[in-house]
């Protein structure tokens, strides 16, 4: 796959990664209250939840989801008890002083929190400060204690399963937002995921798309030990809640910054609205802006020995594709694709029958994705590097998958076996990278000469190297230029575990 003048820079530091390094100090703080205080804080915790409970059980008994009921004299003094006891939660936490900078707006003039950047579970510390509204799983609703918190501040559910799921989400966003004010603010992390604060990644469209006045919300947890941050590789969920109840204070800082009212161009173009909101915050934050959204994070923290090297051109070919609305296409879709790709030959596609064959008008976007698989400049395209990249972008944490489905497009039928130089462009594309060269991958099966290779044998060898795409190829800027050739590390340890 080409690279293109647009293609993402590389990551500076992965906003879905997070590591934490802990001094001889810490270790020993650490410990020590792992078997004094944290005891204490977490029966605190759970006990102030569990008494929580009855208070916004009785507040969600005979309560209508599309309606707003009077706040009546006990509601009101329900609510203020839920409130007191959800603050001497954080405080029994370590969460002692939670500093407030600027003044949060009424429903009526902001009736959407855009807050950011979004971290950790704690994050519900705003939430319940402001006792909004949020948006949630429709299955957490059913989650014993904590369902039913969750429902209290009338969240707007989210039903996974139903596919019409999104729109319907965003329909009830507007019909509380336009309420004015009769319904509670709703609080919204356009991120969509927990990232590791160093940047803020792409806003989703949500929060923006009602064309209503905005007011965004700044988070800052202010620790030197970052014990807080939740993403997609670190620590889980449990080390970070013991990690946390473990230091002698937790500082955080919510900010509210000026209500943002839309411009007219705004209005009508959501992605604008939220892009620019994103830019003020993250002025506020001190943080760069960063051009990855929620969609890219299987593709940044991609593992395992077929990991991807490069991620650049497969961002920018992922970004490409999600405009057309190409990954939301079901497995089913894919393998349909390519079982016509397969009956093709290796026919290569001009960008009419490409537009044809995946059922698309042409259009810009299409045209910048067929000229990705363009390698010769003729203008004709092999669709199977295509499908390889599709499903590299869909499934990136079921590598062996693609594997499978790309050597089914390119197998000779009687003896299930693939030329080197197709497998060479297979993993230039699985991998991001230029130049494959498998010298070393052949001198591995003893069969330098043959130039073939089945699946089974593959399949084989990756499981016998945990760092196949390191140690048994070699491609363009590779981290062992000059070590690969015999399986071998620079030391001449070799990585084969059966010996």
């Amino acid at each position: 796959m080409k690279t293109s003048d647009s293609d993402p820079p590389a990551v500076k530091r992965n906003p879905f990664v997070h590591e934490l390094h802990f001094t001889t100090a810490e270790k020993v703080k650490i410990g020590l209250m792992s078997v004094t205080i944290f005891p204490v804080r977490l029966l605190l915790v759970s006990f102030l939840m569990l008494l929580a409970w009855p208070f916004a059980f009785t507040a969600t008994l005979g309560r209508s989801d599309f309606i707003v009921e009077p706040q009546s004299w006990w509601r009101r003094i329900v609510h203020l008890c839920i409130w007191v006891i959800m603050r001497a939660m954080w405080f029994c936490g370590g969460f002692h002083r939670i500093k407030v900078k600027g003044n949060p707006a009424p429903p009526s003039e902001a009736p959407i929190l855009a807050a950011a950047p979004h971290s950790s579970y704690f994050d519900a510390i705003p939430v319940t400060q402001m006792m909004c509204s949020i948006v949630g799983k429709q299955e957490s609703r059913s989650v014993p204690v904590w369902g039913t918190l969750i429902s209290y501040i009338r969240p707007v559910f989210v039903v996974r399963s139903d596919q019409d799921s999104r729109r319907k989400t965003v329909e009830e966003i507007k019909r509380r937002a336009k309420s004015e004010g009769e319904w509670p603010q709703i609080m919204i992390f356009p991120e969509g995921t927990c990232t590791n604060r160093t940047s803020l990644i792409l806003f989703k469209a949500g929060a923006f798309i009602p064309g209503l006045p905005v007011q965004p919300v700044v988070l800052r947890y202010l620790n030197k030990l970052d014990t807080i941050t939740w993403t997609w590789q670190g620590p889980g969920a449990f080390k970070i809640l013991w990690l946390t109840l473990c230091q002698p204070h937790n500082s955080v800082e919510i900010e509210y910054l000026p209500v943002y009212h839309p411009s007219e161009k705004e209005k009508e173009n959501p992605t604008l609205f939220a892009n620019n909101v994103r830019t003020l915050m993250a002025q506020a934050l001190k943080v760069p802006l960063t051009d990855i959204s929620f969609e890219d994070q299987g593709i940044i923290v991609s593992q395992g020995p077929l990991g991807i090297q490069d991620c650049r051109s497969l961002l920018h070919f992922n970004q490409l594709v999600f405009r057309l609305g190409l990954r939301a296409r079901s497995t089913d879709k894919l393998l349909e694709q390519a079982s016509r790709a397969t009956k093709l030959c290796g026919d290569r596609l001009g960008l009419e029958d490409f537009a044809e064959f995946l059922n698309l008008p042409v259009t810009d976007t299409l045209k910048q994705v067929h000229n990705l698989f363009d390698q010769l400049g003729d203008g004709q395209i092999d669709i199977r590097h295509y499908i390889i990249a599709l499903s590299t972008v869909q499934r990136p944490s079921k590598s062996m998958e693609t594997l499978k489905l790309a050597f089914q497009m390119y197998e000779n039928e009687d003896s299930g076996e693939i030329q080197e130089d197709d497998l060479a462009v297979i993993l230039e594309i699985m991998l991001g990278v230029k130049d494959v060269e498998l010298s070393g991958l052949f001198l591995a099966l003893e069969r330098p000469d043959t130039r073939k290779i089945t699946y089974v044998e593959l399949r084989r060898l990756i499981e016998d190297h945990s760092q196949f795409s390191l140690d048994c190829i070699h491609f363009k800027d590779h981290p062992r230029n000059g070590c690969v050739g015999q399986l071998k590390s620079c030391n001449g340890t070799s990585h084969d575990k059966e010996k």
